[in-house]
């Protein structure tokens, strides 16, 4: 009679407990079932394994500096989340959103909604109310514009509502807040490339650091051009061929 070893018992029983509560969390999620939302970026959408975002869940954009592009890739994958209807929602603290480069994106401008506060609570407040709209498709906020950070209790509370909403929350952060914890289902880093060529195009790196689906550590390189707006997968960077020093030099 063969007798297995007690730690491998309980690692079998650690990974069905595991897989049981994959189960129950995926039951309880709005809108598990139906079809995933495109980003907008197709060589992003393959990275992630139901090719595109999950409804009712948050989604971060870390941005690797000021300009690095992560605005422009979740503001089209908000407009594809709003393309069934229901409204894009911008938590505005700092009165820097531009709507009409969000209507130049192709966002209706009757389906956007920009919301400006004048302080943390107000803002805190206002984000939740809107990721549990129903109405509200997609919400896209920078939850650190007054200068605080993101508490374990307070993101928790987003993704509850965001759950409860229904829509895709879209979260822009500084490539600082990495090393913390997250409740998005999705973490996405955006790090700008040089790019040679003309100016109205940026190459960027996106890079998944966490799905709950699948493993980190996949990147893609795409090129945004801002005359057309589109994004594409970038061409593959030409290097110049190592210089070979003559025999017996």
């Amino acid at each position: 009679m063969h007798c297995q070893h007690p730690s491998s018992v309980r690692a079998g029983q650690i990974a069905r407990l595991k897989q049981q509560i994959g189960r129950l969390e995926e039951g309880r999620r709005v809108g598990g079932d139906a079809a995933p939302v495109t980003t907008g970026c197709g060589p992003l959408d393959r990275l992630l394994p139901w090719g595109g975002l999950r409804r009712g869940t948050l989604v971060e954009w870390l941005a690797q500096g000021e300009g690095a592009g992560a605005a422009t890739l979740a503001m089209l994958a908000a407009r594809a989340a709003a393309r069934e209807g229901g409204a894009v929602a911008v938590l505005d603290a700092k009165g820097e959103f531009y709507p009409p480069a969000a209507v130049r994106l192709g966002i209706e401008p009757d389906q956007l909604l920009v919301v400006q506060t004048a302080n943390p609570t107000d803002h805190a407040w206002a984000l939740d109310q809107v990721l549990r709209s129903p109405g509200v498709a997609a919400t896209l906020a920078w939850p650190e514009q007054f200068g605080g950070r993101l508490a374990g209790h307070a993101f928790r509370r987003l993704q509850l509502a965001v759950e409860q909403g229904g829509g895709l929350g879209l979260l822009l952060r500084p490539a600082t807040v990495r090393a913390e914890p997250s409740w998005a289902e999705v973490r996405l880093l955006i790090t700008p490339r040089p790019c040679a060529g003309t100016e109205a195009v940026r190459r960027l790196t996106v890079e998944l650091l966490r799905c709950r689906a699948a493993t980190g550590g996949r990147s893609v390189d795409v090129e945004w051009d801002d005359e057309t707006c589109t994004v594409r997968l970038a061409a593959p960077m030409a290097y110049p061929a190592p210089h070979r020093r003559a025999a017996g030099a």
